[in-house]
């Protein structure tokens, strides 16, 4: 398994460490409920560096990025993010990523771990046609999430430039805990505020000092994986392996938003999803809460009255801000309507669910 520069600090803090997309991480510290609720009303930090990084310069940078990315790469400019997804051409995605605009023709992807190999395979070869400047940079950098309410005001201590106020996906390079050019976003994958921070792994320790000494006085904790994914799975957000996959298309999915039928971008299935617009979806992502006592997980049977399936669960908690059982499922489109009665088969009974609007937790 892999390893990231904070594997030592982990274990030291008494951590339970799991394998998570062939990376050795901390799944939880203390419990997974109380670091949950921890991030939604104080601050906790994540270790996120095994997530791949790649650069595109130069002056195809745009061109490429247009044509493999979902997302209308030009409406970007220095300092804002975009959500986007490779569509791989068979209909289904090769994985979500970030697009960071950095500078003019100057970009940051940053995608899933568990695709990083997979991922600039799949840029490289779509690349051979543009000829940008690309690079795997994913073994040199390090990142950590800090999340919460009071994540903001915590890491403002660490740094001159302002980042209180940073608007919901944007980004600066800024000096922070006394070392220059260090990427600071405003993403999140939590639905609580806060932050991530991009170094070189050099700098991995002193960073990491440098954000719990900055937060101490706002009670600031570290954070499993555990705990990110029911706070994202409350806020509805996809996970690549889960709500994503190579054999569902982002229509499909609920991201049309970020699915850009534009003249001027000429993108990967292309056709193929105006195609299916038009002819009207067969299934759809949809978030659904347990009505009767009972956690959904992925790939437990989603039924009808009569036990027919019409659809399998993608992904599903206990939600501890929301006091639920909720679950995301892909299911046949006739019952995708809000309000509609489904069944979660678990443990061979059928138990009573029904199809909510996302997000599952409202976020202040």
């Amino acid at each position: 398994m892999k390893e990231t520069v904070f594997r030592s600090i982990h274990e030291k803090l008494g951590a339970k460490m799991v394998e998570f997309a062939g990376y050795y991480m901390p799944v939880q510290y203390e419990g997974l409920s109380a670091e949950h609720l921890h991030v939604r009303s104080k601050v906790g930090v994540f270790d996120v560096s095994h997530m791949g990084e790649f650069t595109v310069k130069g002056p195809k940078a745009l061109d490429l990025l247009q044509y493999i990315t979902s997302n209308d790469v030009a409406a970007l400019y220095p300092g804002k993010v975009q959500y986007s997804c490779f569509p791989n051409g068979k209909g289904g995605i090769v994985d979500d990523l970030l697009v960071y605009q950095l500078g003019e023709n100057d970009y940051l992807l940053v995608v899933n771990a568990a695709n990083i190999d997979k991922d600039w395979a799949w840029v490289s070869k779509q690349n051979e046609k543009f000829g940008a400047e690309i690079a795997n940079i994913s073994e040199e950098i390090s990142q950590l999430a800090v999340q919460g309410p009071l994540a903001l005001k915590a890491m403002q201590k660490l740094t001159d430039t302002p980042v209180v106020d940073m608007e919901y996906y944007t980004c600066k390079t800024l000096t922070f805990a006394g070392i220059p050019d260090i990427l600071f976003s405003t993403t999140g994958y939590t639905g609580a505020g806060g932050c991530e921070i991009y170094f070189k792994n050099k700098d991995a320790e002193h960073i990491w000092n440098s954000v719990f000494e900055a937060g101490k006085e706002f009670d600031i904790k570290p954070i499993g994986l555990g705990a990110r994914d029911t706070l994202r799975l409350e806020m509805g957000f996809c996970l690549y392996g889960h709500e994503i996959d190579d054999t569902i298309s982002p229509v499909e999915a609920g991201l049309g938003w970020i699915t850009k039928f534009v003249d001027h971008k000429n993108f990967i299935d292309k056709d193929y999803m105006l195609k299916l617009k038009a002819e009207g979806l067969k299934r759809k992502l949809i978030g659904f809460e347990m009505i009767d006592r009972g956690i959904p997980r992925q790939g437990y049977e989603v039924c009808d009255a009569e036990g027919n399936q019409i659809g399998i669960v993608r992904s599903g908690t206990f939600g501890p801000s929301i006091n639920k059982s909720v679950g995301t499922a892909w299911v046949k489109i006739d019952f995708s309507k809000i309000d509609t009665e489904i069944f979660i088969k678990i443990r061979e009974r059928l138990l009573k669910a029904k199809v909510v609007k996302m997000p599952f937790y409202k976020a202040n």
